[in-house]
């Protein structure tokens, strides 16, 4: 069974997720030898592929998708910025943009807020951590952070990882008021970030292309932001200024199309995550929430 069960953070019910793709991600991560062996180091691996896929989203006649995608994913339209009318392109509509208000930000300069609409899992302490998909497995800080004074930094640090499906908003914000410093690039594969692919390959996350930056926030200490591409998102566009503060809850950027994440690194002892995150990540649930909602308290 793929099937991915979440948990509705708003209603408190579990969900079965409707995947976008699901097909194509069943068939490239199967157990087959073919798509060990060929089709998906092929896909991951040729930059190729995912540009091509972008390209063909951000053409006029992409906009064709864009009424039936809304339809069957059911899309709440009331929330965007922008009239359907005026997207050109599928991509478009990807990266829309959403009408001031609709993702209140939780005030309170000691909380923190979810980063992106989306799935996530939180973890107190790395270290403790027997697995984020599947337990047992043990995540590779070291290889994701590349960096050996960061991994030392934050190998007993809290995590958070927010996962975002192609149907959610993909404009990604700040959790915290802070200072940003430079997004450093670490290139990488462009492997799927769903759960289908991690329950196989749970390396992905340490693997894929992605972006670091440092904040040095005013009551969490220094965070380490960072965004994940995947299958289709090579493209990881950052609109925030460096070196100038920033509030919680503006802006930092946004994926063009495709499945790709937001993880969070908080220091040890810096934050507190709210207790029903926590109990549910611990059953390796997701928890879907939206951008601006609470995900912990300084400590």
């Amino acid at each position: 069974m793929n099937d991915i069960t979440y948990k509705d953070r708003g209603t408190g019910e579990l969900k079965k997720e409707k995947i976008y793709g699901k097909f194509f991600l069943e068939m490239l991560y199967g157990n087959n030898l073919f798509s060990r062996l060929l089709l998906l180091p092929l896909f991951a691996h040729v930059p190729f592929f995912s540009n091509l896929y972008g390209k063909r989203q951000k053409r006029k006649k992409s906009r064709t998708k864009i009424i039936p995608f809304i339809r069957d994913f059911h899309v709440d339209v009331s929330e965007f910025a922008d009239p359907i009318e005026s997207f050109d392109s599928f991509n478009d509509f990807f990266i829309r943009k959403l009408k001031p208000g609709v993702r209140p930000i939780k005030g309170g300069k000691d909380v923190a807020v979810f980063p992106a609409d989306g799935r996530h899992l939180v973890f107190p302490n790395l270290e403790k951590v027997e697995g984020f998909y599947v337990k047992g497995q043990k995540f590779d800080l070291r290889t994701f952070l590349n960096d050996e004074k960061l991994f030392q930094k934050y190998r007993e640090g809290s995590m958070v990882i927010s996962r975002l499906c192609p149907t959610d908003y993909h404009r990604y914000h700040f959790p915290c008021s802070g200072t940003p410093g430079r997004a450093k690039l670490i290139n990488g594969p462009l492997f799927s970030v769903n759960p289908i692919a991690l329950r196989k390959h749970f390396s992905i996350l340490s693997e894929n292309k992605r972006v670091i930056t440092l904040i040095e926030t005013i009551a969490f200490g220094t965070l380490l932001y960072i965004e994940v591409g995947a299958t289709c998102v090579g493209s990881i566009q950052q609109t925030y200024i460096a070196g100038q503060p920033c509030k919680k809850g503006d802006e930092k950027g946004y994926f063009e199309f495709g499945g790709s994440c937001v993880i969070l690194l908080f220091e040890p002892n810096t934050i507190a995550f709210d207790q029903d995150l926590i109990e549910t990540s611990s059953q390796y649930i997701e928890t879907y929430a939206k951008m601006g909602t609470v995900l912990g308290r300084r400590k």
